[in-house]
């Protein structure tokens, strides 16, 4: 099985900002800066439980997501990537912690938005490669394991799929350990073989 349209979510810290309006401000500004990386944005905001507000450009999507109620980045990958899927899964990964990274440092927001290091959602944008089965899970558990292992350096974390067989094949990550986003990302970067 080849992954490809991996989607990367990590949750925010503690309670949710009560608005995300001041990411339009942030996501305009990185698209003026950008030449041409970025192409449009979307404000779903006013939409409860929904995709929030979405940078879009030709590699990614990039969203300040609130699908099931739980705000968090959602780095949504939809051109190919090279590799491995362990590889994909990492080079996913380390996009979406740049992001998270950039998003905590950008100065505009003075510091509203934070992110759980503890925990990750890994979902894959295609069904037909993909189907929310028990026996892609097994397929791509060893994967999704090694990444883990590597995130977390170590520490002890669980793997549960997503159990509805109505929605995308999707993995969430979990451990009890403490990490703070710039932690995750040097793990990541160092330690997935």
């Amino acid at each position: 099985m080849e992954l490809q349209k991996i989607n990367v979510k990590l949750f925010v810290a503690g309670s949710a900002p009560a608005s995300l309006e001041p990411l339009i401000g942030v996501f305009n500004s990185w698209i003026q800066a950008a030449d041409g990386e970025y192409y449009d944005l979307a404000d779903y905001g006013h939409v409860p439980a929904g995709p929030g507000i979405v940078l879009v450009a030709h590699d990614a999507n990039i969203s300040m997501d609130n699908s099931g109620d739980r705000l968090g980045l959602l780095y949504n990958r939809k051109q190919p990537l090279p590799g491995s899927n362990r590889e994909k899964l990492r080079a996913a990964f380390v996009s979406a912690l740049e992001y998270c990274r950039r998003i905590e440092s950008e100065p505009m927001l003075e510091g509203r938005f934070r992110f759980a290091g503890g925990e990750a959602l890994v979902v894959i944008n295609d069904r037909l490669a993909a189907p929310n089965t028990d026996e892609t899970f097994a397929e791509v558990k060893p994967d999704v394991e090694a990444l883990a292992q590597a995130l977390y350096a170590g520490s002890e974390f669980s793997l549960a799929r997503e159990p509805d067989p109505r929605r995308r094949f999707g993995v969430h990550l979990k451990t009890r350990a403490s990490f703070d986003i710039t932690t995750l990302l040097q793990n990541v970067k160092k330690n997935l073989n």
